[in-house]
């Protein structure tokens, strides 16, 4: 949520803290990569959360995600 003040939108903002690193950091790019690929049209498998299939038939595509936290 950003509040954008009346007079100030071309403003920009710093990040004063980075994402990287953080303990929220896999739960906030795993909801980015969420939201990116269901615009795409992927859908998350049911039974499988790191699998993304869209598409069907002969035309079918799977997005298997794999992150190295440690």
């Amino acid at each position: 949520q950003m509040d954008v003040k009346t007079g100030e939108e071309d403003k920009v903002l710093r990040l004063r803290k980075a994402l990287y690193g953080l303990r929220q950091a896999p739960r906030m790019w795993n909801a980015k990569l969420d939201d990116s690929l269901s615009i795409l049209g992927f859908e998350r498998c049911p039974s499988e959360h790191a699998v993304y299939r869209r598409g069907t038939g002969n035309s079918l595509l799977l997005v298997g995600v794999y992150v190295d936290d440690m």
